[in-house]
């Protein structure tokens, strides 16, 4: 029984140290108040302080996330004017005080006991940044087929923290807890980059000889885009964003993020040369109709999507299992065409 066992201070344990835990808030009405209460939930033995920074939101988020910080003591709310993610991290990570900084996001659910293993792993194997899989739920078929396209490496490609892996050295992990040290030592995220900032931050922490680790056995729930606009806004500004990661290093090019746009590209100007073959064959000019055999490179990515889909979409319902192409084409084009247009150096400047 509980009560028998010896005192853990007369076998010098040492108590669990404490950790502050950091979330960037936007528009999150829906999964806030779930999130937090994961992170309360978590059955950790030190001290813990939540601290939210809280961007301009167009619904209740900023009243959400005052009514749980005057709930519980634990709970800290720091203003986000920028509604930018690189700035409400550094903001809440500014306003922490401990010497580990768990990341969590509003519409990410933490498992049982992530904080205790993440800080375990941090004092085991001497990494900088720990962190594991981004384990994608969706509650519709749409979400579904979403989970599906965002966890295959024909999806979203094969980074350990999508698909899976074994524990060990990584270049990237999904959020990530890490030593406010390496932090404070470099800067925390860079600004700069609106999206990928955990990417480039990663590389830096890299690059500076520390190590990032992945363990599969840590899976933090996370919630996909609810509708189709809002998956091709998302993946357009991550391929937009991925350039300027490039551009800043570009040892970092790889077929990995390089696939996306080339076939994007090649479809392009695939059906672009086929229109004009088939207008040139209507209006009978002969020499313009091999221009048509362009209209092959779409065909054959379209039957190559189609054959993953249905390998990957086993298990699915039958109305997920339609969506799963459509999602797959849109997470390709969407992120390959961001990638080809770039970011204004307006916005990069901001």
């Amino acid at each position: 029984m509980a009560a028998d066992a010896p005192d853990a201070q007369e076998h010098g344990a040492r108590p669990a140290p404490p950790v502050s835990v950091v979330m960037p808030v936007l528009n999150e009405e829906r999964y806030l108040a779930q999130s937090v209460q994961r992170v309360l939930d978590q059955a950790y033995d030190g001290p813990m302080e939540v601290v939210l920074a809280v961007g301009p939101s167009r619904d209740r988020t900023a009243e959400i996330a005052a009514g749980l910080a005057a709930d519980d003591p634990r709970i800290r709310v720091v203003d986000n004017p920028t509604g930018r993610t690189p700035h409400a991290l550094n903001a809440a990570i500014g306003a922490s005080s401990h010497a580990y900084v768990v990341r969590v996001d509003a519409h990410g659910l933490l498992p049982d006991g992530y904080v205790r293993d993440v800080v375990a792993l941090l004092e085991t194997t001497g990494a900088a940044n720990v962190g594991g899989l981004m384990h994608v739920e969706g509650e519709t078929d749409f979400g579904h087929a979403v989970a599906v396209a965002m966890s295959s490496p024909y999806g979203i490609g094969g980074a350990k923290f999508h698909v899976g892996g074994q524990a060990g050295p990584a270049d990237t992990v999904y959020l990530g807890a890490f030593r406010r040290d390496v932090l404070t030592a470099l800067g925390g995220y860079d600004e700069q980059f609106t999206r990928a900032q955990d990417w480039e931050l990663n590389y830096r922490i890299r690059k500076a000889g520390h190590t990032i680790w992945f363990s599969p056995d840590l899976a933090v729930t996370y919630r996909p885009r609810r509708d189709l606009r809002a998956l091709a806004t998302q993946f357009h500004g991550s391929g937009r964003w991925r350039r300027q990661i490039i551009a800043a290093y570009p040892d970092t090019a790889s077929f990995r993020y390089l696939a996306a746009p080339v076939v994007t590209l090649a479809i392009g100007v695939g059906v672009l040369l086929g229109l004009v073959g088939l207008l040139g064959a209507a209006l009978g000019a002969g020499p313009l109709g091999w221009l048509t055999l362009g209209l092959a490179v779409p065909l054959v990515y379209a039957l190559g999507v189609v054959a993953v889909s249905l390998r990957e979409g086993r298990g699915l319902s039958g109305r997920a299992r339609l969506w799963l192409p459509v999602v797959i084409v849109t997470m390709h084009l969407a992120w390959g065409s961001g990638f080809l247009r770039s970011v204004p150096r307006a916005q990069r400047a901001r």
